[in-house]
């Protein structure tokens, strides 16, 4: 049983940067595709990003290209999302996710959340205008 649990969020201003991260446990990290997805009030839970085992590949979503970097460290255990350039629209809880299967970047994208292997609990990003 794989356990992520993310940190890093806060209130922030626009135009600042956070990095938030996710450290698993239970498993071998390096063998999970993982993602970054975001909720915010009452909308549904959106994909931000996601990466490769190996880091090779990357893939986001159109609103975060050129803002955010996701990166990961599997002797850490630990996948990163770095946000620069945050807008009020950015608020929302990030979560990070893990997928088992060997999938695409672009396919964590387009997954539905039961799709996902394991989700961590969230931390909340408040950006102000």
């Amino acid at each position: 049983q794989v356990q992520l649990v993310e940190s890093g969020g806060g209130l922030v201003q626009a135009g600042a940067s956070l990095r938030l991260s996710c450290a698993a446990s239970g498993g071998t990290f390096s063998r999970y595709v993982m993602g970054w997805f975001r909720q915010a009030p009452g909308k549904e839970r959106e994909f931000v990003a996601a990466i490769s085992r190996s880091s090779i590949n990357t893939y986001y979503t159109d609103s975060v290209k050129g803002r955010f970097t996701i990166s990961r460290d599997n002797a850490k255990n630990t996948v990163y999302l770095q946000m620069n350039s945050l807008k009020p629209e950015d608020t929302a809880v990030y979560y990070c996710a893990a997928v088992s299967r060997l999938i695409a970047t672009q396919a964590m994208a387009t997954m539905p959340p039961s799709g996902m292997d394991y989700w961590g609990k969230g931390t909340l990003v408040t950006v102000s205008s």
